[in-house]
C-alpha cells in the first residue's frame, strides 16, 4: 500500500515539541536577565540604527524580529499583557516557557499531552481561588498609599527607580484626576486621558503635571494673542487655504480680465470660510491641515487663536475633552456653507507656553473630561522613551488598582503561596494530573528564583525560606495572627532577605497576577497541543 504524499516537510510528535520548547526557551532567556528591581536592559539596534534601550519585556519582544511560529506566540502573549494589564510582561513570559519546559518533560516520560493540558487547568482554576480567597487585600483598608506603594513597585525594575518617590506621587494625582464616572455608575480611570510629552533639558525630577491638555504647537502668526480665557474651540478637519477648483475642471476664459476675478473669488471663498468659523464665536480654531497666511490675517484681526497642522490624534482628544465636534466639511444640508455654534467645544483657558526648545499650547480646565498632561524632562532621547513606557505602566498598575481594588504582595510571594498550595493540592488528587499539577506548581517557582538570582543572591537558600515561611503560614490556625501574617512574605532584594512585603508597600494589582497566570497557561497549552508541523 503506497503511502499518499503530502507537499513540503512533515515533522511529527516529539521533534516538533522539542523545538517549539527550544525556540520559546531562548526567547524567554533574552528577557529573563532583565526582571526584577535588580534586572538589566537590553540595547535593540533595528537595521535604520535606531537604538532602543529598555528593560520592559514587551517593547524588547516586540522589537526583536522572532520568526519561528511557537516563539511568535509568546511574543504576542506579552502584547496581550501589557494591553490588558500592562506591567509584568517579562514575567508572564518566563512563566509561559517554564511551564512548556516542565509539561515536554512529563511527556517525554509517557504521559498523554491531554492529561498534562488538565492539569494545567485544573492548577490554574484553584490558583486563581487561592489569590482571590486568601492572598488579595482589599484596598479601602490601605488607603492612597497602596496606590502609591503599587506605582512604587511597577518603578522599582525600571530606569526610574532611584525616583520612585517624586514620579509615583505625579502618576497617581494624574491619575485620580482624570476619574470619571460611566452611566453603570463605575468609576474609570482612562490611561488615555494622560498626555505624555517629552522635552530635553533639565533633570527628570524637573517634570511636571499639568492640569489639562498640552500639545507640541504654536501659534500660526505673532500677531496672535497668547492666552485666551474662556476658549471656544472649533476643530476643523479641511484646507483652509486658498479655494483650488479640483482636478480635471477647465475653465476657458475669453477676456484677460476675468482671469483676476477667478482669482479674486478664489480668494474670497476662502475669507468666507473663515468668517463663517469666526462668526460662530470661535475664539480659538484647530486645524488639522494648512491655513493660508493671507487667511491667518482674518484670525489676527479677530483675535482668534489659530493652531494650523495639528496631529489628527491631538485634535480627536481635544474635541473629545471639549465637547467639540470636528468639522470635516462646511457643507450644510442647502447645498450652503455654513458653520453651526454648536460644534464649538468649552475650555476655561487656553495659553501658549516655552517649556525646554518648545512651544506648547495648554488646554485647561476642559467641559467633558478633565484631561492630564505630564512633560517629562530629561538628558536625552533614549532616557525620555524609557521613563515614558516605565511611567505608562505604572498609570496602568494605578488605574487596574483603582478598578479592581485589591493588591497581593509582590517580590515572589504570591508564586511561592501558591507553589506550596498547589504542592498539597496535587497530593489530593488520584488522577495522572496530578504530575501537571506538582510540575505547575514548581514552575511557578522560576520567578523568585530568577528575581534572587538576577540581585546576585543565593536563589536556592531564598526560595527554601520563604517555603517554609508560607508553609507555616498555610499550616496554622486562622487565630494564629503572627503566623497568618507570614502568607505576605517576600523577597527583599537589595540585602537578601526574606521580610512581611505587605507591610513594607511591595504591592502589585491581583489582577495582574491573576491575568499573567491565565495568559501563560493558556499560552503553554496552545503550544503543548501542537504535534505536527507541515511546512
Amino acid at each position: 500500500m503506497s503511502q499518499v504524499s503530502i507537499f513540503g516537510q512533515r515533522e511529527q510528535g516529539q521533534d516538533v515539541r522539542t523545538q517549539n520548547i527550544l525556540a520559546v526557551v531562548a526567547l524567554s532567556n533574552i528577557v529573563k536577565t532583565s526582571l526584577g528591581p535588580q534586572g538589566l536592559d537590553k540595547m535593540l539596534v533595528d537595521d535604520i540604527g535606531d537604538v532602543t534601550i529598555t528593560n520592559d519585556g514587551a517593547t524588547i519582544l516586540k522589537q526583536l524580529e522572532v520568526t519561528h511560529p511557537a516563539a511568535k506566540v509568546l511574543v504576542e502573549l506579552s502584547q496581550i499583557q501589557d494591553r490588558e494589564v500592562g506591567d509584568g510582561t517579562t514575567s508572564v513570559v518566563i512563566l509561559a516557557a517554564e511551564l512548556l519546559k516542565r509539561g515536554n518533560e512529563l511527556i517525554k516520560n509517557n504521559i498523554h499531552a491531554t492529561s498534562v493540558m488538565a492539569g494545567y487547568r485544573l492548577a490554574l482554576k484553584e490558583s486563581v481561588k487561592f489569590i482571590s480567597s486568601s492572598l488579595s487585600v482589599k484596598t479601602d483598608s490601605l488607603g492612597r498609599e497602596a496606590l502609591i506603594n503599587a506605582a512604587k513597585t511597577s518603578m522599582s525594575s525600571k530606569i526610574l527607580n532611584a525616583e520612585s518617590d517624586f514620579f509615583a506621587e505625579l502618576a497617581v494625582k494624574a491619575m485620580q484626576n482624570v476619574k470619571t464616572v460611566n452611566y453603570q455608575g463605575q468609576a474609570k480611570y482612562p490611561v488615555r486621558a494622560i498626555h505624555i510629552l517629552k522635552t530635553h533639558g533639565m533633570s527628570s525630577k524637573e517634570s511636571t503635571l499639568v492640569d489639562g491638555y498640552a500639545i507640541q504647537a504654536t501659534r500660526s502668526a505673532q500677531g496672535m494673542p497668547t492666552s485666551m480665557t474662556g476658549a471656544k474651540i472649533a476643530c476643523v478637519d479641511f484646507n483652509l487655504n486658498k479655494y483650488r477648483l479640483a482636478m480635471g475642471i477647465q475653465v476657458l476664459v475669453q477676456d484677460p480680465e476675468a482671469l483676476d476675478k477667478i482669482r479674486q473669488a478664489e480668494m474670497d471663498v476662502c475669507k468666507q470660510r473663515c468668517q463663517k468659523i469666526i462668526a460662530s464665536g470661535a475664539n480659538v480654531v484647530l486645524c488639522s491641515r494648512g491655513i493660508d497666511d493671507f487667511a491667518l490675517k482674518y484670525f489676527v484681526e479677530a483675535g482668534v487663536i489659530a493652531i494650523r497642522r495639528v496631529p489628527k490624534s491631538d485634535l480627536k482628544r481635544i474635541a473629545n475633552n471639549t465637547g467639540a465636534k470636528i468639522v470635516v466639511s462646511l457643507a450644510d444640508i442647502d447645498g450652503e456653507e455654513s458653520y453651526e455654534p454648536e460644534c464649538l467645544g468649552t475650555c476655561e483657558r487656553v495659553y501658549e507656553k516655552r517649556v525646554g526648545d518648545w512651544e506648547y499650547l495648554f488646554f485647561e480646565g476642559m467641559s467633558q473630561t478633565r484631561a492630564q498632561t505630564i512633560i517629562l524632562r530629561g538628558a536625552n532621547d533614549f532616557f525620555l522613551d524609557e521613563v515614558e513606557r516605565s511611567l505608562h505602566d505604572s498609570l496602568c498598575v494605578i488605574k487596574r488598582v483603582l478598578e479592581s481594588n485589591s493588591v497581593v504582595a509582590g517580590g515572589g510571594s504570591v508564586e511561592v503561596a501558591l507553589s506550596v498550595y498547589l504542592d498539597d493540592f496535587a497530593r489530593t488528587l488520584g488522577s495522572r494530573e496530578q504530575l501537571a499539577v506538582a510540575e505547575f506548581s514548581e514552575a511557578l517557582q522560576i520567578i523568585p528564583k530568577v528575581l534572587a538570582m538576577n540581585a546576585a543572591k543565593d536563589a536556592t537558600e531564598l526560595l527554601a525560606k520563604l517555603r517554609v515561611y508560607h508553609n507555616a503560614a498555610q499550616k496554622s490556625d486562622t487565630s494564629d495572627e503572627k503566623k497568618q501574617a507570614l502568607k505576605y512574605s517576600g523577597l527583599e532584594l537589595t540585602h537578601g532577605k526574606v521580610r512581611n512585603n505587605l507591610t513594607h508597600g511591595v504591592i502589585e494589582p491581583a489582577m495582574s497576577k491573576v491575568k499573567s497566570m491565565k495568559f501563560a497557561t493558556e499560552a503553554a497549552i496552545t503550544i503543548l497541543r501542537i504535534d505536527d508541523m507541515i511546512r
